[in-house]
């Protein structure tokens, strides 16, 4: 006779083998009711009949990796034809104004499948074959929850040696302990049947690979102000860097235990144990270095007899400290906790190569003035800006003028630059409109970017006109990833950086202005990361 495992794979055959039992899980050798539930070969022409105006698909998703011990979830979802759903009854349906034929009525709702006028019309009293329809391939019956003759699909789920059968709408979800399933990747195959009126008929397959480690799943993300472009692993000397580490954990598993971080940057700073999943360093060489960090959870857990069988260590033993993460047993080290209770040790580890290199760390807009014009020159006004940098050396330059939000960017320049000694140039900038603006200055080379802004207040361009009352210097700094060159268009709107001139202050009437103190009172510690700033300055 057909059993579960044939049923479940059709035209493979697999030996038997002995597993730990899945709570609420049955053995694959369990008879299969292949009257109720037929099985079709991949191939069969009968799948092109399984469903009116097309083929239905089916969507497994899994959150593995699952920690042992922990609960991996999966979701399937069907998929119907074009200007098919799934009603709020169970049905299915054609979507009103749909093009796909029959084309839906707009006094009456078309079915594809009226499930509720089969179920109202033959009562589990009326129908002598609904006592018989209503169960599980294994000959169990439906749970008879509320709701539940409205389930019109069966899912029949598949994996280690053992199978889950459930009732549902056009998706189910679920959850397996993974306590007793062995370490390393296994599948899990589902075949999905609707109801019919003599019997269930198949409709779609799917299937999804799973991971069970014994090692705790960490994912390390970096973020640096100061870097450019966080994907690339290159990072800023003298730059904080900090790192936030997430625990995949979807089932809470290690919500109560005792979780560390021990961390080693591979400068020669020493090893790190902090509590806190996020924390920072700052590296003060340049070079290439290799972190390491091991994530350590004691898990409680009620006591068991242990067998006298070899000896513990004395150290604390972890139950992820074998490297072959894909061994067929689970080992487990238990050890009395002071309550009484017991607990066991799980790890995660993480490493990676990072380059630390000289980058820009600060730019300062420290003199701005307007360039008096001739009448033939008025159509313009012109704002020269002095601004020098700390770190690297820059090789392009950007402005950014924005509204005086600073939110609405008006016109973006950017160009190459030669700073061969000293880091302090000087920015012409052309205004074509009178008014207030805000102003984003950005230097950066091949790794860094750094920003500065400042509000300022321009007038027209005639040849009495000044550029008046430049306002607070923001002072904000921000340096962003790249990824090769600048993401700002390259456009030219009488840009001209020009090199700094003796006299040029002379020879023009300017307003001059310092600005360190407006930084340190304003933006102590800004972490802004964007070109253009987020709130408006204040005004003096």
């Amino acid at each position: 006779s057909l059993g579960f495992q044939d049923a479940l794979s059709p035209g493979r055959t697999s030996p038997v083998t002995s597993y730990k039992q899945l709570q609420g899980w049955s053995s694959d050798q369990t008879k299969w009711n292949d009257k109720l539930y037929p099985v079709w070969e991949e191939g069969d022409p009968r799948w092109k009949d399984c469903w009116k105006g097309g083929r239905v698909t089916a969507k497994l998703d899994t959150d593995s990796p699952a920690l042992v011990g922990s609960n991996v979830t999966f979701v399937v979802s069907l998929q119907f034809p074009k200007c098919q759903k799934e009603d709020k009854e169970g049905n299915i349906i054609y979507e009103r104004n749909c093009t796909q034929d029959p084309p839906a009525s707009q006094d009456q709702q078309l079915y594809v499948y009226n499930w509720t006028e089969w179920i109202d019309n033959c009562g589990l009293e009326n129908c002598t074959s609904n006592h018989s329809h209503n169960v599980f391939p294994d000959g169990r019956p439906f749970p008879r929850y509320p709701g539940w003759r409205r389930r019109n699909f069966v899912y029949v789920f598949h994996t280690f040696g053992q199978y889950h059968q459930t009732t549902g709408r056009s998706s189910a979800k679920f959850s397996v302990n993974t306590a007793n399933i062995t370490l390393g990747k296994h599948v899990m195959a589902v075949s999905i049947y609707r109801r019919g009126h003599a019997a269930y008929v198949p409709i779609a397959r799917a299937s999804a690979i799973y991971v069970v480690t014994d090692k705790i799943p960490i994912f390390v993300s970096m973020f640096q102000k100061h870097d450019r472009n966080i994907s690339d692993s290159i990072f800023i000397k003298d730059s904080p860097i900090t790192f936030d580490v997430k625990i995949h954990d979807p089932s809470y598993y290690l919500n109560n235990s005792a979780i560390s971080y021990k961390w080693n940057f591979g400068d020669g700073t020493g090893l790190f144990v902090v509590s806190s999943s996020s924390t920072s360093h700052t590296f003060t060489l340049q070079g290439n270095f290799t972190l390491n960090l091991t994530v350590q959870a004691i898990i409680p857990v009620p006591c068991r007899p242990v067998t006298p069988t070899a000896p513990l260590p004395t150290s604390a033993v972890t139950a992820g400290a074998s490297s072959n993460s894909d061994s067929s047993t689970t080992v487990e080290s238990m050890e009395d906790n002071p309550d009484g209770g017991c607990h066991i040790y799980r790890n995660g580890y993480y490493k990676n190569g990072i380059s630390v290199v000289e980058g820009i760390l600060e730019v300062n807009i420290i003199q701005m003035m307007s360039i008096q014009m001739t009448e033939s020159q008025a159509e313009n006004s012109l704002v020269d800006f002095v601004v020098t940098c700390q770190g690297s050396l820059p090789t392009d330059v950007c402005t950014v003028v924005s509204d005086p939000t600073c939110q609405v960017s008006k016109s973006v320049v950017c160009d190459p630059i030669v700073v061969t000694d000293e880091c302090l140039l000087t920015i012409r900038r052309a205004f074509e409109e009178p008014g207030t603006y805000c102003i984003n200055i950005t230097l950066g080379d091949d790794t860094s970017q750094a920003l500065a802004s400042a509000l300022i207040s321009v007038n027209g361009g005639s040849s009495s006109g000044t550029t008046e009352g430049v306002f607070i210097f923001l002072g904000l700094l921000a340096v962003f990833a790249t990824i090769g060159a600048f993401v700002l268009y390259k456009r030219y709107k009488q840009y001209k950086p020009i090199e700094r001139s003796t006299g040029q202050a002379e020879n023009q009437e300017g307003l001059t202005a310092y600005f360190s103190n407006f930084k340190a009172i304003f933006f102590p510690s800004s972490t802004e990361r964007n070109p253009l700033l987020k709130s408006k300055p204040g005004i003096v």
